[in-house]
């Protein structure tokens, strides 16, 4: 089978700002084709719109016309999601957009080929940075992951402790979060121990339930193997053989994260998660993440990925109130700074005697 491909820039002379280039590609595998292009080219659609590029199709022969940038990109983007129909995987507009986000220079839309394989799906990055996130899970016992909501942040770390537990790695998973909101003074709250730590806790079970059948969570959560619990309950333990999430950890402070760090045993694997702008601390207590990172950074054995709002997946949405958040708070901060300075005083003027003279 011969498959046709040339990526050219136009004949045209051209200004390095106008400068177009063409990407052609014809797919052998008619199947494929129909699979990589989308339901009414609804795939194409989503890579034009995203790249701003010129699609177009005839049969399974592609073409896209656009900037340098763009058509290097592009290429990517198609190149690694039908090698990917290849293996046997299938598409969705999801994959498609994270093709996209995978395209920047430095990342790579094999990142694609990365896998999380729980009971009920398999999971995978969705931006270079999640990449490199589950890179460093991979090869550290400590890993740091920060940055704001909707990143998947906690849920690729969840992904990861179910794969190990499954794969049997690891003996159980330990999920904890400090329950700030109550001052972590549970004993004060009606009810028994779930009544009390389920509101606190329940995206964790979210997360278990979105990779694990739910007679499995039930019955793992029953026996041991799953533990989902407030921060305040893990002082004076021993982790062991374990795999470890403190989520929301920028609400710990100092003493909690290093009695928390400490518990580390044989075996064990620990990822914190956090969001150092949205800190709910009370005034003048510093955050136990941001202590961590300030005390552990270029420690061997300790990973760190900086998630931005570049990175969060959700939603389109949620990206743009990230973003408008982010522009608020640097606003609010430039006012206090400028509230805090004083004005520059007028000199007074008086008039000149003779030593001045």
């Amino acid at each position: 089978m011969r498959v046709s491909r040339s990526v050219k820039t136009s004949t045209t002379p051209r200004s390095p700002a106008s400068a177009q280039a063409v990407y052609r590609r014809t797919f052998e595998d008619n199947t494929l084709a129909v699979q990589l292009f989308g339901a009414h080219n609804a795939h194409l659609a989503r890579v034009e719109e995203a790249l701003g590029v010129h699609v177009e199709n005839r049969g399974n022969t592609l073409s896209v016309r656009g900037s340098e940038d763009a058509i290097a990109r592009a290429a990517k983007v198609f190149e690694g999601l039908y090698r990917r129909l290849e293996r046997g995987k299938s598409i969705d507009s999801d994959d498609v957009d994270a093709a996209v986000r995978l395209s920047v220079p430095g990342g790579g839309v094999g990142d694609l080929n990365i896998e999380v394989r729980t009971k009920k799906r398999h999971i995978t990055p969705r931006s270079p940075t999640q990449a490199d996130y589950l890179r460093a899970i991979d090869a550290n016992e400590l890993v740091f992951g920060l940055g704001p909501a909707g990143t998947g942040k906690t849920y690729l770390a969840v992904a990861k402790a179910v794969e190990r537990l499954v794969g049997g790695e690891v003996d159980r998973i330990i999920l904890s979060r400090p329950a700030v909101e109550a001052g972590e003074q549970l004993g004060f709250l009606p009810g028994d121990m779930r009544e009390k730590v389920d509101p606190y806790l329940r995206p964790l079970y979210d997360a278990l339930y979105d990779m694990l059948p739910a007679e499995q969570v039930v019955k793992r959560l029953e026996n041991g193997e799953i533990e989902v619990a407030p921060l305040a309950f893990m002082r004076g333990r021993t982790l062991a053989n374990a795999f470890v999430i403190l989520d929301e950890a920028q609400n710990t402070s100092a003493v909690q994260m290093k009695m928390f760090l400490t518990r580390l045993g044989e075996n064990a694997r620990m990822v914190i998660t956090g969001d150092l702008s949205q800190v709910d601390l009370p005034r003048g207590v510093r955050s136990g993440l941001r202590d961590a990172c300030d005390t552990l950074d270029g420690v061997a054995g300790v990973g760190f990925a900086h998630f931005t709002a570049a990175d969060v997946v959700r939603h389109p949405l949620v990206t743009r109130i990230v973003n408008a958040y982010d522009a608020a708070e640097e606003k609010r901060h430039a006012g206090a700074r400028y509230a805090h300075e004083e004005p520059e005083k007028e000199r007074p003027r008086g008039r000149r005697n003779g030593a001045d003279g």
